[in-house]
């Protein structure tokens, strides 16, 4: 009773005479009568009735150069937050207190003291936005742009200013000021209501939607009211015949619930003749009811679509408008099981089954979503706003190209796709038919050729719009290519396409690889990896990997390969101008410092030591090899093993380059040889290998690699050896551990 008589007290007030006072007092003791039953306080309302009314009798409250009365406007916006979403106590009290503090009747800081700090935070996220607000049409874009990122520090101030805004369009029908009218609603249509539809707020986006219609094209607006006010009765009595047997078959069921019905928003209407080219009576989906079903959290899925059959057994459906937003919520938390039935006269009757619990989520948006979820965040909203924040900081546009951005930004920005059996798939706006392949699967995606999309063919590129029903087309001889890497706009998709390149590098790199040491063995050349290389960059190729995916694409002929490399491997040889001996060379002498070679182990021509020479990489000479030399134009020597497949051709081209070289006899140097190494792939075999190599006095392990494949190991190992002979030796015991199955010394 302390609130009735409070009411009694307050109506003796100057400020409730008149017709604005009449109001006030109405919006007031509603205001008064919501809040007992949300989490305000007896005290609480005691406590802001006094504020308000101080601010009142104490003239803070001003109006604005529009002649909007803040004060029904606070009130008013309080109203509809409780009207039409369930706010927390914070969003309450900061409402009817922001207008206050931001006159400086009341500070932050005693707001704070008085009400909490989260309650003086929204404050100050209030009239942050109102003091950038405050010349509304004549905002400049940087302030605009400092407006909307304020937006995105909170929900429940967005949810705020979206009501704020819902309730200034119902006042300003008749206003005088058409500019200002006029702006007000192409924000609220460009702005406000995809704010209010990415948060759920449905009924506030819709009728945001209608009043920018009415205000911005009247004519239009009024032409299908008056159609829709000639049809109510006959489209409400189509309703009730069509919900009759439904309602029968559900109580016979013992499905408690209760159907209304529902028709489509004047501004929905209109956009469905404006891009559809139909008329009005033509609108398929004009009519629609809500089954709305009381049943436990852990049911509601099975009733759902349980109903739907029922409903199903009944009317026809249409399966390519099944709707299926249980199984795959929307990210302001929609769910709905939503069908298209056909009904008397051939008539498409739109019916949404959902649950009590998804209906107020429908209604009320993400504030009851949060309430059943026991949360005041989603993860999914917070990444949005992040989103937000980064269109709102890219670049400078106008006011207006900022909002239309925001627009698309919010209302376009995810598309929800079906395949022919129904299952729904949530892809960002942008998305294309190959997105939708491999999001399938990475093979449906790699052999994409295109779609049908409601039954019409369409290429891999085709953007996805919301409703699309997608089959996709695939072939066996289908590869993907770099360009589709431009195609795609799913991270999903884009990181499955270069998986896909990368193999089909790596495999035609693997096959063009063997094809040339193939050919190159086939001609009993060896190759020299360093010489290779330079040849490859020569070639003007920046990764000996694409040179090989061109010999395995077929882009390079192997023949001819072989041909060029064998005349730069001359020509880095040889530099200078043919000599018709050997003898006519000046062989270069060796520094005392060189360390690649040693008078005490190579004797050069006729005896002669000291002379400046190089193993050759081609085949690794070490001591006990039968070897020959090869005069450089300045004078160095390469030492290459006889039957290194170089020599042959280095014979053939320069036979007065030959020089006779040979082993002094006495050994000390330890030499280079690579073994390959073949076996099982067991356990430990490795360790026996390099342990045994690490046993051997003479003998250091420089480097290891090893490859396995079907229970197959193949081991390539660099190791420092003395001789021939101790070379032999070690091939041998290698050969008698258990797994090994072969080893062999290769050149490189």
């Amino acid at each position: 009773m302390i609130f009735l008589a409070k009411e009694e007290k307050m109506t003796e007030k100057k400020y409730y005479q008149g017709d604005e006072g009449h109001e006030l007092l109405r919006m007031v003791r509603k205001l008064w009568k919501q809040l007992r039953y949300k989490d305000v306080t007896v005290d609480d309302v005691k406590h802001l009735h006094s504020i308000i009314a101080g601010g009142v009798e104490q003239g803070v409250y001003k109006r604005d150069k529009y002649g909007i009365n803040p004060v029904i406007r606070t009130l008013h916006t309080a109203e509809l937050i409780t009207d039409y979403i369930a706010p927390d106590r914070s969003m309450t009290i900061a409402v009817l207190l922001y207008n206050l503090s931001r006159n400086e009747f009341v500070s932050e800081r005693q707001i704070a003291d008085w009400f909490g700090d989260d309650v003086a935070k929204l404050v100050h996220g209030l009239i942050k936005i109102s003091h950038l607000y405050k010349k509304q049409a004549a905002v400049e874009d940087e302030n605009f742009r400092k407006l909307l990122v304020a937006f995105a520090q909170d929900i429940r101030v967005v949810i705020i200013m979206i009501i704020d805004r819902f309730g200034l369009m119902r006042e300003i029908n008749n206003h005088p000021d058409e500019k200002f009218v006029r702006d007000m609603s192409l924000e609220s249509r460009y702005l406000y209501a995809p704010l209010a539809h990415k948060l759920g707020l449905y009924q506030v986006k819709t009728e945001l939607e209608d009043l920018s219609l009415k205000y911005l094209q009247r004519d239009v607006y009024n032409k299908i009211a008056a159609f829709l006010n000639e049809t109510k009765s006959v489209r409400d009595k189509y309703i009730e015949e069509f919900s009759a047997p439904i309602k029968k078959v559900l109580e016979r069921e013992h499905i408690k619930c209760h159907v209304k019905g529902r028709t489509k928003s004047i501004n929905s209407i209109w956009n469905k003749v404006r891009t559809k080219k139909v008329e009005m009576n033509d609108i398929y989906d004009l009519f629609a009811i809500r089954i709305i079903i009381d049943t436990p959290l852990e049911y509601e899925k099975r009733d759902c679509w349980y109903t739907y059959s029922l409903v199903g057994d009944i009317y026809q459906a249409n399966p390519s408008r099944l709707r299926d937003w249980i199984t795959m919520p929307k990210s302001n938390g929609y769910e709905s099981l939503q069908g298209t039935f056909k009904g008397k006269d051939d008539k498409w009757v739109e019916v949404q089954i959902r649950t009590e619990r998804m209906d107020e989520v429908a209604e009320r948006g993400l504030a009851a979503h949060w309430r059943y979820k026991g949360v005041k965040a989603d993860g999914s909203i917070d990444r949005w706003m992040n989103n937000v924040r980064e269109v709102l900081e890219e670049g400078s546009k106008n006011r207006m190209d900022l909002i239309r951005d925001m627009h698309t930004n919010l209302y376009d920005d995810e598309v929800f796709v079906f395949t022919p059996r129904g299952d729904v798939f949530q892809f960002p706006k942008g998305a294309t038919v190959l997105d939708f392949a491999f999001r399938i699967h990475s093979r449906v995606g790699r052999s994409c050729i295109g779609a049908k999309v409601d039954g019409k063919n369409q290429k891999i590129n085709y953007k996805l719009h919301s409703g699309d029903t997608v089959e996709i087309l695939t072939s066996s001889t289908q590869v993907p290519r770099v360009d589709w890497l431009n195609i795609v706009k799913t991270s999903r998709a884009r990181n499955k396409i270069k998986q896909a390149l990368n193999e089909a590098q790596s495999k035609h790199a693997e096959m063009g690889r063997e094809l040339v040491q193939r050919r190159f063995k086939n001609r009993k050349i060896e190759i020299d990896v360093a010489t290779m290389n330079r040849f490859i960059k020569k070639k003007g190729y920046k990764a000996t990997t694409d040179f090989y995916v061109a010999i395995g694409e077929g882009k390079i002929d192997v023949n001819s390969l072989i041909e060029e490399y064998l005349e730069f491997h001359a020509r880095q040889q040889d530099t200078g101008k043919p000599h018709e001996t050997a003898e006519n060379f000046v062989l270069q002498q060796k520094n005392d410092d060189d360390d690649r070679g040693g008078d005490d182990i190579l004797v050069i021509g006729n005896n002669v030591k000291g002379i400046n020479y190089k193993l050759s990489r081609c085949c690794n000479p070490i001591y006990g090899d039968a070897i020959m030399g090869f005069i450089a134009s300045d004078g160095a020597i390469k030492i290459h093993r006889r039957d290194c497949g170089n020599v042959k051709h280095l014979l053939a081209k320069y036979p007065y380059r030959i020089i006779r070289s040979q082993w002094s006899g006495k050994v000390g140097k330890q030499f280079a040889a690579t073994l390959k190494v073949v076996g099982n792939d067991d356990i430990g075999i490795v360790s026996n290998i390099t342990s045994l190599i690490n046993k051997e006095g003479d003998t250091v392990l420089r480097s290891v690699s090893i490859n396995s494949s079907g229970g197959i190991f193949e081991g390539t190992l660099v190791i420092g050896i003395s001789s021939l002979d101790n070379l032999a030796l070690l091939i041998k015991k290698i050969k008698n551990l258990k797994g090994v199955k072969d080893v062999q010394r290769t050149s490189h």
